[in-house]
């Protein structure tokens, strides 16, 4: 059984044009008012998933259908467009034009993968690299897509590990860092995770010129159950990563990880109250506009955990149910819910777990 294709043409019916053309008098204000711009997926209160533009007061400037749940995004300031990627096991992304009044662009993986919800644009904006599962073997792969040819796939090359999840660009601009989470999935089981007893999650550093492999990290052997999922670079250059435990509950383990020239992947450890409020589950990760402070969130506590990545030291923690997505903002960061609750804003729409600056 081959992934359900969703049709352009049923698409982009009820998708109408980009989001510049499709503003209401109050959201063309709210835009004009702003220089800062979040991306949230979303379900509303008619089962219905879609996209949101909120400025920096959490205020709705604009919405977008999806054809399905979303998941991450990819945005680039010299990118035109921000990409939604469907949730695992989708096999959908829609691009939307951040300065045209163009229709969105629906595209798809091949037949034989489909996407793990992230993306990352190249450092001039002309490719995306997608993670993606080749599933009938279940090796992970990093689709190329072409954004100046309406987003067409004109490559691949390995993810070196099993189920990529999320992908940065590296300040170099020519490294990609993938978070190969370890977990093999088949979307004919939906998003059963098939290979707990083996995974081996890594972080893999790939070479975009040429697609190779620089160098391979991985935990160790006792961690093999930590699925490394979600990242977030500060301003030495460390990659944080935020995995999600898929072993005994009462196992003691950590849920971050830091990446680094001089000492490879290391586990970070963190205070009993801290690491007992994420709960083993890392559900999103961002860093502070300077570079210095990392935020870490845990759905299932709804904690909101913020680190000083210079010394490692937490500097404080909040609680609001369901709080997931998480990014930087000019003050410190904005957080959502799948309650609803979109920094000190609410709205009717469960929040996903990912925010994008625009």
């Amino acid at each position: 059984m081959k992934p359900v294709v969703v049709e352009r043409r049923k698409f982009l019916a009820g998708a109408g044009l980009a989001w510049l053309s499709s503003l209401t008098p109050a959201g063309a204000e709210r835009l004009l008012a702003t220089d800062i711009l979040f991306a949230s997926a979303y379900k509303d209160s008619g089962g219905n998933y879609g996209v949101a533009i909120l400025d920096e007061a959490a205020s709705l400037v604009a919405t977008h259908p999806l054809p399905g749940r979303g998941h991450g995004f990819a945005a680039n300031p010299r990118a035109q467009w921000l990409v939604a990627f469907a949730r695992r096991p989708g096999n959908f992304a829609v691009a939307i034009h951040r300065r045209k009044s163009t229709e969105p662009i629906l595209f798809h993986t091949p037949e034989d993968r489909h996407f793990y919800g992230h993306g990352v644009f190249s450092e001039d904006g002309r490719l995306l690299y997608a993670a993606e599962n080749a599933f009938e073997t279940g090796e992970g792969a990093i689709g190329v897509y072409d954004v100046t040819d309406g987003f067409t796939r004109i490559s691949e090359f390995p993810s070196y590990g099993v189920g990529p999840h999320e992908i940065v660009l590296m300040p170099d601009g020519k490294t990609l860092c993938v978070a190969n989470g370890g977990i093999r999935t088949h979307p004919d089981q939906g998003r059963q995770k098939l290979n707990l007893p083996t995974m081996a999650p890594s972080m893999a550093l790939i070479d975009t010129a040429t697609g190779k492999l620089i160098s391979s990290h991985a935990l160790p052997a006792k961690l093999h159950r930590l699925s490394l999922r979600h990242m977030a670079v500060d301003a030495r250059h460390q990659v944080w990563i935020g995995g999600q435990y898929e072993g005994d509950l009462l196992d003691d383990v950590p849920v971050l990880a830091r990446l680094d020239d001089d000492r490879g992947l290391v586990s970070v450890e963190l205070e009993d109250r801290v690491s007992g409020a994420l709960n083993k589950y890392a559900g999103s990760v961002a860093i502070s506009n300077d570079g210095r402070i990392l935020a870490v969130t845990s759905p299932k506590s709804g904690a909101l955990v913020r680190l000083d990545t210079i010394t490692g030291k937490t500097l404080d923690m909040t609680f609001d149910p369901g709080t997931c997505g998480v990014q930087a903002r000019r003050d410190g960061f904005i957080s959502a819910s799948e309650t609803g609750r979109f920094g000190q804003a609410s709205h009717e729409r469960a929040w996903d777990n990912h925010i994008a600056r625009v």
